[in-house]
Formats: C-alpha cells, structure tokens, sequence
C-alpha cells in the first residue's frame, strides 16, 4: 500500500477506468472525468471496431481481480475465417486452446465503469478539462474554452483521454516535447450482421471473418446476442474508396460484386452504410509521457495506433499493468515510478505501432495469398515440432506478455527465413518434408 493520494484520472474509457481500479487498490482516492456523458445512460453504436482481448489485457484485468468479470461477456475466436470470392478458408491462430475474445466495446466499457465505481473511484461525467497546470497537478474545468474555468487541485493527474488528449496537449506546449501523428488514407464504417431469429448466430461465432481485397476490407466479430458488429476498411478516395459509394445502387453493386457472402447476412447494409459516420485511423506517437511526479500519459493518449493487430487496448492495459510493477518496485517515490514507466514503455509502444501499420498489409491481402497461407503452414508445423525455437510473431504479440520490440525484431529474422524456405525448389508440395525442417534449423544456427 502506497501513501495515499488525490488522484485524477482524465478520460473514463478502458484505460482510464482500469486505471482508476489499479489506484483505488493501491489507496488512493480517485477521481474520474470525461467530457462526455455516461456510457452507461446512452445507445453507443455506429462507429465502433469490436475488441480482441487477448494475453496481456486479461494480464492486467486479472492483476486487479476483475478478469473474471470480463470473461462473463467475452467470445473465444480460435481462428480467421477467411472468406475470399469463391471460398471459405479457416487459418488457426495459435496452439490449440489459444484464442483472442470479441467483446463489444460498449459493453466492456460500461462493465468497467461498474467495476471501478464498486473499487470506490467517483465519476464525474459531462465534465470539460481545457487545461491542466503541471507544476502543482491542477484541472480546469469549464462549459467553454473560453469561458470561465473551476480550477481542480489533485496530487497527480493521469492522462487517459485518447489520442486527442487535452492532457498531451497542454504537454507538448513544454519545449522539447516530441509529437507525431500520421493519418491513415484508410477510413472505417460500422455495419451490422443481426442474429437468427432464434438469437443464434449468422455465422461461426468463434472466427474472426474477414474479407481480404487488398487496398479494402471487411471483417467481423460476435456479439453475445447473436450479432456481428463488422467494419468496412477501405481508402476515403480513389478507387475502391468511400468517395466512389455515393448512392445506394452503388453500394449494393459493390457488395454484390466484391463481398457476395455478405449480402444474405447484412440486412440493413445501405441504411447502415449512410447512417454511421465514416472515421479515421491514426498512429500518434509523443515523448516525454510524464512530468515529474505530477502528471503522466497513458494508453492512446501517448501511443494511439491502427487497430489491424487488436492490440489498441491490449496495449494500454499493458501500460497499467507496467505502471503497476514499477508502483511495487519504488513504493512512495512516484518520480522514479512514471519515470520508468515511460522509459520502459515507449519502445514498445513504437514497436506495436509499426507491427500494427504491417498487419493492415497481412489481413487485407496476404491473408487470400496462397504463399502467404503455404508460410503460415510451415511456420506451424515447425513451431509445433520445436515450440522452444520457433514461436511465430502472431503468438508472440498476442498469446504471451513479452516486449513487443521483442517480438518486432524476432519477427523481422524470422521473416527473413521464410522468404529463403519459400524460395525452394517444389516447395508448394514438399512444405512438411525433412529438408525444409532441416533448412530452417540451418538458417536459425546462422543467425
């Protein structure tokens, strides 16, 4: 137990609301604001991606005890289903038993709103911070701008307002505060597959679906009322973009010619289609994430990244779950505590990021390359024989809690080995053989 603090935590999302768990567990009195009304009293649709959970979010959830809770509302996807024009191909994620879990990040998020409230942290909602001084830890609320502001006094104040951060935005008027962000030219749209009348599922609910078509993308996660929450990907102009879909002829066209599967099972598709907005992607990334002992940053507040390996929430709960080692490390010295904190995580924020930015490539088109599939198969059955030489990059981001620079620069050799194996003579009918075994031992004793 730490000596207690007035702690404020901006932002009532996953991060924050797990955060606030973490802080109320260790003593400290917490407080929570967000600009927006509670989650919890309003119908949140229309442009959201659904969750994956995986390893290192159930880490964190399970280091504070509520891990369990989560489970109650989570869906096991053990595989991709990809559905490409004129099939149905199934790719395992990991070994067996290992899954990713869809959860609707409405409802994880209002679960989490709950679980901090029963920890004891108060919301306030409906709240607008404009600014914060970072000297002495101090909110400024008001209705505008440019209005008048209360002023908020606290010991440390937390920054877990999203990758639009106010907090991050009165940082980066410090001098030597580095700041990227970089828009994808890649949107999103929210779509809907309903259940069965009898509350069953349209398709398999343990899948992850996708639609592979290269430059754009469908994919599909279950919903616990038998639903599938989907999300178009695809460029906001040129061809194959949202620009081109502009009436709704042309969408049914599209999706008639481009995603034939689909159109059975998406009922509502072009009043879905214009109703939610379309949104966009953005890797941001900034240094330093924390002032003194007063204020930090963490989750997409200092690393937001694409949503194409899952690992957006994931990896903000990591934060947590890193902020926490280094709160039982160095007891009431927060300095040194944030300080860590962020030397430790801003590698790996990096290195997800980029993982991230590659995976859009994987899923949009290597998914439906058949050299790609044949790889994933070697990679596989190498794994299986020798798990203590060969763990694939997927397993390593997603089932385990390693670095995730780690597994950048693992992956990177790894890939490196691939590409000389898939350069052998019959390959495609010779994959299993002991040669290929043999050349990939060979390869990992040069590295």
């Amino acid at each position: 137990m730490q000596t207690p603090q007035k702690i404020a935590v901006v932002g009532s999302g996953l991060v924050g609301s797990l955060l606030a768990i973490y802080l109320r567990k260790a003593g400290h009195t917490v407080h929570v604001y967000d600009r927006s009304p509670d989650i919890r009293q309003i119908e949140f649709s229309g442009r959201s991606i659904n969750l994956a959970m995986s390893n290192r979010g159930w880490k964190a959830l399970d280091g504070v005890g509520v891990g369990d809770a989560v489970r109650e509302i989570a869906i096991p996807m053990d595989k991709r289903a990809i559905h490409l024009v004129d099939k149905l191909n199934f790719q395992a994620y990991g070994q067996e038993g290992e899954a990713i879990y869809s959860i609707s990040r409405g409802l994880l998020n209002r679960k989490m709103i709950d679980l901090a409230e029963d920890a004891g942290a108060k919301f306030f909602f409906e709240q607008k911070i404009w600014d914060v001084t970072l000297a002495d830890a101090t909110l400024h609320i008001g209705e505008s701008e440019r209005g008048a502001w209360e002023e908020k006094k606290y010991d440390m104040v937390f920054g877990a307002d999203g990758a639009f951060s106010r907090i991050r935005h009165r940082m980066q008027r410090q001098s030597m505060f580095d700041y990227s962000q970089e828009f994808l030219k890649i949107g999103y749209k929210e779509l809907n597959i309903p259940a069965n009348e009898d509350g069953t599922h349209k398709l398999d609910p343990n899948s992850f679906h996708i639609w592979p078509r290269g430059e754009y993308m469908l994919i599909a996660l279950a919903n616990l009322d038998g639903s599938f929450t989907c999300t178009l990907f695809m460029p906001f102009e040129g061809k194959n973009s949202f620009e081109e879909l502009k009436d709704i002829q042309l969408v049914e066209t599209f999706f008639a010619k481009n995603f034939p599967d689909s159109i059975d099972v998406i009922p509502k598709l072009t009043e879905d289609f214009f109703k939610n907005p379309t949104s966009t992607l953005v890797t941001m990334k900034c240094f330093p994430w924390t002032y003194e002992d007063k204020i930090a940053l963490i989750g997409d507040a200092c690393h937001a990244i694409v949503p194409f390996y899952g690992q957006g929430m994931n990896s903000g709960f990591e934060d947590i779950s890193i902020l926490n080692d280094m709160m039982q490390l160095y007891g009431n010295d927060w300095k040194t505590i944030l300080s860590e904190y962020q030397l430790s995580r801003k590698p790996n924020a990096d290195a997800i990021a980029e993982l991230s930015y590659r995976n859009f490539m994987e899923m949009s088109s290597k998914t439906a390359d058949e050299k790609f599939l044949l790889q994933k198969k070697i990679e596989k059955l190498f794994s299986d024989k020798y798990p203590d030489l060969w763990i694939p990059l997927y397993s390593r981001v997603t089932f385990s809690d390693r670095p995730y620079s780690e597994a950048l620069a693992i992956g990177d050799a790894q890939n490196k080995i691939m590409e000389s194996v898939l350069k052998m003579n019959d390959i495609e009918s010779n994959w299993d053989s002991v040669e290929v075994e043999n050349k990939i031992l060979e390869l990992l004793q040069k590295q």
